[in-house]
């Protein structure tokens, strides 16, 4: 039997996996199928206005500029800020529907595992720790796994970090191009983009004086590059004012702080401490940078559980290079192990496997019981009440109903209220949070749309107060309540 040599391992490479696709199929796997993902990546009504959105951009080749979907923010300014994204759902919502969408976002998820490694290895992390580090990365960021463009936004940030942390002797005009393609295809994906120039400029300031590339040129060329989306500088003030509305983000759900306390959060408090103390090393280890990011992303996570997710994807790898670094000589000998095994595991990439296993995921979405279940659950979403309203309803239904509302009728009824809070204010929210409470005067706020029905959850306190006030069942089941005005 002929060895296996370094030459015989590059020659097949493409076909044996290296740790960091094995872990890639795996989330892959485990997200659709284990996690439930072709159900829980749909727990969030707003991937349907998304996937609507895509599909008109296509069909008429223009992006809104103002909002379609609602009756109470009919004809306003509003930003997709996430327009090519949705573009990328509506396409391929046409093409493959439900269960395409699905294993899209969790191909997503999985590159963003493989980034995840890429980053370990260009930090020279521990191959070891980085395996014991990976439950803390899934645990982390799949409190926020869902068809969304912030999850494309993911792959960018660490793609992001990954290309700042290699070597740059010079820079050219390639990379040059690169900062500014880059980041000009990210501004159009997610609104993270403002995170490039962020990071850029913590980089400057922590290599400063050191022979890298002119971090300020590419702080300067990733601002700039932002600007070629289709709103230019309006984009920029508009995300400026919506992430310092304190009074609106407080009163969205998302942006809140993540409860530390609840049961089952051990890995993400440990993925948080993990982060401080790779941060605190990095800054003995004399690589400030590092360290500013530790804060950065620490106060993010700590102040919005959206932001849990972005640390387990950056400050892990960081983590695993300090920890390393800061082994003491009893752990030679693990050390070495460690680097030998990733000196095996660089030989494989296994690209071939990759596509196997996208087939066969898609395969398994397309057979008869997966497609049914795939998409907006039945006992999450007012899927049964649906056909029950009439076409010229006058409906209040809450957010969380309203992309939900948006999808199934393909834009064409419009919504009270739905997940575009930068669309809606604070104020709105404040009134809205006074009508689900049933709070003194929601009487005068409820009567000022003229509402005609109303699609309510099954806990909703709204349901015994319009009943009192005359409104009658039209349909109900475990999930919602269709209620008439008067009972006509």
């Amino acid at each position: 039997m002929r060895p296996v040599t370094v030459a015989n391992r590059t020659r097949f490479a493409w076909l044996l996996p290296d740790l960091a696709m094995v872990a890639a199929c795996v989330t892959l796997f485990y997200c659709l199928f284990l996690f439930q993902g072709y159900r829980k990546l749909f727990r969030d009504s707003d991937a349907g206005w998304h996937i609507v959105t895509g599909e008109r951009i296509l069909a008429t080749g223009e992006l809104p500029r103002t909002d379609p979907y609602s009756f109470t923010r009919a004809g306003q300014p509003w930003f997709a800020w996430e327009w090519l994204s949705d573009v990328a759902s509506g396409a391929i919502h046409r093409a493959a529907g439900l269960p395409g969408v699905a294993l899209f976002y969790g191909a997503v998820i999985a590159a963003g595992v493989w980034l995840w490694f890429q980053l370990h290895w260009a930090l020279h992390g521990n191959f070891l720790l980085a395996c014991a580090m990976t439950p803390l990365l899934l645990s982390t960021s799949n409190i926020h796994w869902l068809a969304r463009p912030h999850v494309i936004g993911w792959l960018f940030l660490a793609a992001w970090v990954l290309w700042l942390e290699r070597p740059h002797p010079t820079f050219t005009w390639k990379d040059a191009l690169f900062v500014v393609i880059f980041t000009a295809l990210w501004a159009n994906i997610h609104a993270s983009f403002f995170l490039a120039p962020v990071i850029a400029a913590i980089y400057a300031i922590g290599q400063w004086g050191r022979s890298r590339p002119a971090r300020s040129s590419v702080c300067a060329l990733a601002l700039l590059a932002g600007l070629a989306n289709p709103y230019g500088w309006h984009l920029y003030a508009h995300i400026f004012r919506y992430l310092t509305d304190t009074d609106l983000l407080s009163r969205v759900g998302e942006f809140q702080s993540f409860r530390f306390d609840a049961a089952g959060t051990g890995q993400i408090v440990a993925t948080v401490i993990l982060g401080m103390i790779g941060g605190t090393l990095a800054l003995t280890q004399k690589r400030p940078q590092h360290f500013l990011l530790a804060i950065f992303f620490t106060a993010m996570a700590l102040r919005s559980a959206r932001g849990l997710p972005l640390a387990a994807l950056i400050l892990l790898p960081f983590a695993n290079r300090a920890i390393s670094e800061a082994l003491p000589p009893d752990w030679d000998k693990f050390q070495a192990y460690a680097e030998r095994l990733r000196a095996m595991d660089a030989g494989f990439r296994g690209w071939a496997v990759a596509a196997l296993v996208l087939l066969a995921c898609f395969a398994l979405l397309r057979t008869p019981g997966l497609r049914a279940a795939t998409g907006f659950a039945p006992d999450q979403f007012p899927v049964a009440a649906y056909p029950h309203i009439p076409a010229d309803a006058r409906l209040y239904a809450s957010d969380k109903f309203g992309g939900y509302l948006i999808y199934r009728s393909n834009g064409t009824r419009k919504v009270f209220f739905d997940g575009r809070s930068d669309l809606y204010g604070a104020e709105f929210l404040k009134q809205y949070g006074r009508l689900i409470d049933v709070r003194p005067g929601w009487q005068e706020y409820w009567d000022s749309f003229g509402f005609t029905h109303a699609l309510l959850p099954q806990d909703s306190s709204l349901i015994a107060a319009l009943e009192q006030r005359g409104w009658k069942p039209l349909f109900h089941d475990n999930t919602a309540t269709l209620l008439v005005k008067g009972g006509t």
